[in-house]
């Protein structure tokens, strides 16, 4: 067959488009780059309207909130939930005996036999009008079980300390997920511009395991992430000026930064991490007034001392950071976290009594102290505060007398608020093992706390990497069986 010199004519109503020339193709692409740049700037709109020049400014909740603030007493290790607040008549019971299989393969069945079920190590008491049981470890929490709602079936979803510290702080077992203070600090900013938004007060023991991650602002602005602080004249190190300097000259020189700061954000598009590293300088300067007055407890009286355990030997330390965080909540700061147990903590792998005796000894006349000092003062009905761990801990016993870590089955206890008071929602099985009734996953959970502070956790977003992220991520259910 020849070779045709013009290509056949399509049907009648076919269209195909001819090739187009280099220069065509930049042109009809300009347009594609300019709606991309058109897109970008109203991002930078958007983003801006969401981070006004003072990021910590007050802003209105969803709607109309139970809490104010928040104090978080994060027990660092996981604390054993059948030793304090959650009594298994079985678990004692079958003491000494194996998991029945029907408990189902948490472990091998040889491991089972060498780590028999272990008793709770004090006794439970029902407490106050209410009658609900708490532990002989926390005598004086105790006194306040009519202000106290357990929450008996929170789970999580990690076996390691790390991964359940961020889970627990962040809603995520990965890292560079905000913290859930962050998030407060981002809905409602701060009630004091001279002090942050979000205060976390570590143990003076040592880190935790995962580090400054958990109460860190994640993919939100710097401005949101967790301020350590500690007691003494210098709460923060570098705080304060060399004494040489004098306040006008101080104030001379920060006015003439913040000139040159604002000529430099302008020129780079108002930067997010550079307005957040200015505004962190400016709150600094703020705080230098601020902050030593927090952490100066000469003008608490001796009874305020001594209900939080202030100047005895084990619960001296902390004691004084329950107190501050009072001081804190007082002065408008909206979420305080303070961390009991270093490094180890509440990790009772080889000996339960001895570990949570001394932890109880730390803690638990200190708690009740700022629990019993925030309602004389009527703080507690618009304060909500937290007690709990990254996990519990297993109804079966390790290296004889302690228990490894157990994220499926554990306690959270909260006061205040609003929430109902000598109250236990939800269940575990018969021994501890798993949550079993009215499960309460660590999304459900950061749920409700938001919904006590008046935030929709649905509504709270960011966006990020292309959709609108949430502390609870695609899930979490408010727990209004707990409201009262």
């Amino acid at each position: 067959m020849p070779f045709a010199s013009e290509p056949d004519q399509p049907p009648s109503g076919t269209h195909f488009p001819r090739p187009g020339t280099r220069r065509e193709f930049l042109l009809q692409a300009g347009g594609g780059f300019g709606a991309l740049a058109l897109a970008s700037l109203l991002q930078a709109d958007e983003l801006a309207s969401k981070t006004p020049s003072d990021p910590l400014a007050p802003r209105k909740p969803h709607f109309e909130p139970r809490a104010k603030r928040a104090i978080w007493l994060f027990m660092h290790g996981g604390p054993s939930h059948v030793d304090l607040f959650d009594p298994k008549p079985e678990l004692v019971k079958y003491a000494g005996q194996p998991l029945p299989e029907s408990f189902g393969p948490v472990m091998t069945r040889r491991k089972v036999a060498q780590n028999p079920l272990m008793g709770p190590v004090q006794a439970f008491r029902p407490c106050g009008e209410s009658g609900l049981e708490i532990s002989d470890f926390l005598p004086r929490m105790a006194e306040h079980a009519d202000d106290l709602c357990v929450i008996r079936s929170c789970h999580g979803d990690s076996v390691n300390h790390p991964q359940s510290v961020y889970q627990m702080n962040t809603g995520s077992i990965q890292l560079g997920r905000p913290s859930v203070g962050s998030w407060v600090a981002y809905g409602l900013g701060t009630e004091n511009r001279n002090m942050p938004a979000f205060v976390v007060l570590t143990d003076p023991g040592g880190g935790i395991k995962g580090g400054p991650p958990a109460w860190g602002s994640g993919y939100l602005p710097a401005t949101f992430q967790g301020t350590t602080m500690r007691p003494g004249q210098n709460p923060i190190l570098h705080l304060r000026p060399q004494p040489q300097i004098a306040d006008f000259q101080q104030q001379g020189a920060l006015d003439l930064v913040r000139t040159l700061n604002q000529r430099h954000l302008a020129e780079r598009d108002f930067d997010g991490e550079l307005a957040a590293r200015v505004n962190a300088y400016e709150l600094a300067f703020r705080m230098q007034a601020a902050a030593p007055d927090v952490v100066d407890l000469a003008g608490e009286s001796d009874h305020t001392l001594a209900a939080y355990g202030i100047g005895e030997k084990d619960t001296n330390e902390f004691g004084t950071r329950c107190l501050l965080a009072r001081r804190m909540i007082e002065r408008g700061v909206r979420f305080v976290q303070l961390y009991a147990g270093a490094t180890d903590g509440w990790d009772a792998h080889t000996d339960v009594a001895k570990n949570h005796g001394e932890m109880c000894r730390r803690t638990d006349k200190p708690v009740a102290g700022l629990l019993g000092d925030l309602k004389q003062r009527g703080l507690l009905e618009d304060t909500l505060v937290i007690w709990g761990g990254e996990f519990g801990r297993m109804p079966m016993s390790e290296q004889g007398v302690g228990r490894d870590h157990n994220p499926w089955g554990y306690s959270v206890v909260l006061a205040g608020a609003g929430v109902r008071g000598g109250f236990a929602y939800g269940a575990t099985d018969d021994v501890g093992l798993r949550a079993a009734v009215n499960k309460v996953h660590v999304h459900d959970l950061h749920a409700t706390l938001l919904h006590l502070l008046g935030l929709d956790h649905e509504a709270l977003t960011w966006f990020h990497n292309g959709r609108d992220e949430r502390l609870t991520d695609i899930a979490g259910r408010v727990v209004r069986e707990i409201l009262g």
